[in-house]
């Protein structure tokens, strides 16, 4: 199975929610399934948003199942919520990479032009505010898959520092959600 069949399947079986359907739509007629996750760093190349999106997925499915976090904290989400913030919490990089080159040295020291992609985002909204204003026209989230998809960035969101502790507390899925991308990104993607 390739990772975009796996990736519509689970969103098939899991997702239910009213406009899920017109939602899958949208990104089918997007370059979601292969853009890169970033220009430089994690997941750079085609199709690396979407692997990104799954890697998220499969560690919040284990963050979650771990026995310390049902039994000691209490964490408990449905299949749905779990897929819905996992598979698209990265939606507001749709659309916003284009292919480019750079310049490197190579291994003689000699400058070459190798490909890369630019960041070049038409509605400059955020990271986390922006994939929930745009998951929000096609679905319905909760408050907590909100929050969750909103501060998925944790920390290394330097323009909301104060609320992110907050946003955790009230809300552990969006603690749960940003381990998870932290672990996809610097363990599972970390750039060689």
């Amino acid at each position: 199975m390739t990772a975009r069949d796996r990736f519509i399947n689970i969103f098939k079986t899991k997702i239910k929610r009213e406009g899920a359907d017109r939602l899958l739509d949208f990104l089918m007629s997007s370059d979601f399934f292969t853009a890169p996750a970033s220009a430089r760093y994690h997941s750079a190349y085609e199709g690396g948003l979407l692997d990104h999106s799954l890697n998220v997925y499969d560690c919040l499915c284990a963050y979650l199942n771990r026995d310390y976090a049902r039994e000691k904290f209490k964490l408990s989400y449905s299949d749905e919520t779990i897929a819905i913030v996992s598979l698209l919490h990265d939606i507001c990089k749709v659309n916003v990479y284009k292919p480019g080159f750079r310049n490197v040295k190579n291994e003689q020291g000699k400058w070459e032009q190798v490909p890369t992609f630019e960041f070049d985002d038409k509605l400059p909204y955020g990271h986390g505010e922006k994939s929930v204003y745009m998951i929000s026209p096609f679905i319905k989230l909760t408050r907590e898959e909100a929050f969750a998809i909103r501060y998925h960035m944790g920390f290394s969101n330097v323009d909301d520092q104060r609320n992110v502790g907050k946003a955790f507390e009230m809300f552990p899925l969006a603690f749960a959600l940003s381990t998870a991308d932290m672990e996809a990104t610097y363990y599972i993607e970390k750039e060689n």
